[in-house]
């Protein structure tokens, strides 16, 4: 079986965790912890970034730094991830879900303005398969009717616009390192903060709402309950796998991006017979090859491609339920406008294999599969 997803390993990994256990420092903040959040901020230029337990727990600390609460409205896709909508809902506020772009399946830039109300906070733009949103439209409108960006980056680490990190232009950015990213420390994330007044508070809600990061800078002789919080800071082991990772950023990057580039090339003509659509990148956006996806015709091709790749051991998955189609959504968002293309897109839409060190035969043997299909 050619599996839909391998996770990232380098090989140095097991070797750092050891000397995180050697060191006899294996919760957080250590010092793999701090060599990975130096990482993020040297690579991004973004003012601070810490590591957390996952994007959901980045998007909920971004939550409670932009103090939402009960009765505000927060914009963003439904096509996306439920912790995008649960890290506003579980302070209370109401999604407001706005349809995407059928080339990106990013948010749709043009209608965010006509969901905005007197209970809009925020905008979640969510940089799907690490393809920029049209980030000046969203930042102008934000600007425009005083309101946070944040930004949903979990597939987006090293993505850029026009020059920019993802993650880089909101208020704050939320990324991924869970199994299935480019870079992996099993479930983690991280935070980026944009302004440095906010970097304060972000570390006491990441340890407990206490001040303890400032206790072991020796900023404070003792810490103690300041604010509200949270545990949403990583182990160190975890941090530690990460680091081997981040050492080979590069070469993972170029490793999966020769294996995008080949999909895109060996199907390009299959797209130039009508029989399916390739992802579009629109200039000035530089991806970083998080997935390859093609849309069918419409569910039921969708469906009959999954089967026939599954009968040659292909694993090729569909992607999310839009939100608003969702039980809890339906209950905790509302969807504005029209669902032009949010669902009849993900309808369409599935994932071939792409990892780090996917064999050249296996993508052969997908493209085979896929050209077998259309024949």
């Amino acid at each position: 079986m050619i599996h839909f997803n391998v996770p990232p390993y380098v090989g140095t990994e097991i070797d750092y965790i050891k000397e995180a256990v050697e060191q006899h420092k294996i919760c957080g903040d250590g010092m793999f912890t701090k060599r990975c959040s130096q990482w993020i901020e040297e690579k991004t230029g973004t003012g601070r970034a810490l590591l957390t337990t996952s994007c959901t727990h980045a998007t909920e600390l971004a939550a409670l730094l932009s103090d939402i609460g009960p009765g505000d409205e927060v914009i963003m896709p439904s096509y996306t991830f439920v912790s995008t909508a649960d890290a506003f809902v579980l302070r209370g506020a109401k999604a407001v879900f706005v349809d995407i772009r059928p080339d990106t399946m990013n948010m749709d830039e043009t209608l965010i303005e006509n969901a905005i109300t007197e209970k809009t906070k925020a905008i979640v733009p969510v940089h799907y398969a690490g393809v920029s949103c049209e980030m000046d439209s969203i930042l102008d409108v934000a600007s425009r009717h005083h309101l946070l960006v944040i930004e949903d980056a979990a597939q987006g680490v090293l993505s850029k616009y026009k020059g920019r990190m993802l993650g880089t232009m909101g208020d704050f950015g939320c990324y991924s390192f869970h199994e299935t990213k480019n870079y992996s420390m099993g479930e983690g994330g991280a935070i980026l903060i944009r302004e440095e007044e906010n970097v304060e508070r972000a570390e006491i809600i990441r340890e407990k709402g206490t001040n303890r990061s400032k206790f072991f800078r020796g900023q404070i002789d003792k810490y103690t309950w300041v604010d509200m919080g949270s545990s949403y800071l990583p182990s160190e082991l975890n941090a530690a796998y990460l680091w081997g990772q981040l050492e080979a950023a590069q070469e993972i990057f170029d490793d999966r991006m020769k294996s995008w580039k080949n999909y895109y090339e060996a199907l390009l003509p299959l797209q130039e017979q009508g029989k399916l659509t390739l992802p579009a990148v629109p200039e000035g956006c530089e991806h970083n090859a998080h997935m390859f996806y093609v849309k069918a015709r419409d569910l039921k091709e969708r469906t009959a491609l999954i089967a026939h790749l599954r009968d040659r051991e292909v694993q090729a998955v569909f992607h999310y339920i839009p939100l608003h189609t969702a039980p809890a959504g339906m209950r905790l968002g509302r969807f504005c406008g029209e669902d032009r293309y949010t669902t009849k897109e993900s309808e369409r839409l599935l994932r071939f294999p792409l990892y780090y060190g996917m064999k050249e035969e296996d993508q052969k043997q997908v493209i085979r599969s896929v050209y077998e299909f259309y024949r």
